[in-house]
């Protein structure tokens, strides 16, 4: 079955877009469209290119999916958007407060990281084959799902969490992991920390080693006034593993701003 490009929920004035992972999807942010649209906010799940039913784009990089973004938001006629983005969503937010602050009236950066080293570095050329050896070796996302799910949760995951997991990394096409995987180590965005005035929130998972919170503290601490929150007992799928914590974070945050 073909997902919809995004997920909407609510019909309030102010406007939150959420950006999933590589391996997940709009659906992975459920608890978080039922608490803020039940709460007033208008609330978008976006379906990355590749994802669901968003088509992949023709030339993948972060620029194009920034460009995408704006699409995105001028279809749906968002004028300014409080932006969360996850992960590699996380990296894409980055690209995009770079280029369209003017969009933006918050930023959310969730599990993610201002860089990814060089795409031809030993660690990152390692990181690449081992994700993707599975997928060559025949396995599926479905297959996979259960030890990716491992890899990346703490130690005490919300069980209903989880099982959306399960589920989004399911329907992830394999070609758009892949692409996605590879494009990851293509990221740096260190030096555009400092140049952010948006209003930004840092989440980290207390256990995630992914984007471990002691990395994101100090990725806080180069932009300009960034509020950063450690969430206890997460690991990288900190919206779905403790999501009331998450939710409660993000909804302070937007209050006080």
């Amino acid at each position: 079955m073909t997902l919809p490009r995004y997920r909407e929920a609510g019909k309030g004035g102010r406007t939150l877009v959420f950006m999933h992972g590589v391996g997940a999807d709009a659906d992975s942010f459920k608890p978080q469209l039922d608490h803020f649209a039940a709460r007033g906010y208008r609330c978008v799940a976006w379906n990355l290119p590749g994802y669901g039913g968003t088509p992949m784009l023709a030339d993948l990089s972060f620029p194009a999916l920034s460009a995408a973004l704006l699409a995105l938001l001028d279809e749906l006629e968002i004028e300014r958007a409080d932006l969360v983005g996850h992960s590699y969503g996380g990296m894409v937010a980055q690209d995009f407060v770079a280029t369209h602050a003017d969009r933006l009236r918050t930023l959310t950066l969730s599990g993610t990281s201002p860089a990814f080293g060089r795409p031809d570095g030993e660690w990152q050329q390692k990181f690449v084959k081992e994700r993707l050896a599975p997928l060559e070796a025949g396995k599926s996302m479905a297959d996979l799902a259960p030890a990716i799910i491992k890899s990346l949760a703490g130690r005490a995951p919300n069980p209903m969490g989880m099982a959306i997991a399960k589920q989004s990394i399911s329907q992830v096409p394999t070609e758009t992991f892949a692409a996605g995987v590879r494009l990851l180590v293509t990221f740096d965005r260190r030096e555009a920390l400092a140049s952010i005035r948006t209003p930004t929130l840092v989440l980290a998972g207390e256990q995630d080693t992914n984007a471990p919170a002691e990395m994101m503290q100090r990725m806080a601490g180069k932009i300009r006034k960034a509020e950063y929150v450690c969430l206890p007992a997460a690991g990288h799928l900190a919206n779905l593993e403790n999501p009331g914590a998450f939710n409660a974070a993000l909804e302070r945050f937007l209050a006080a701003h």
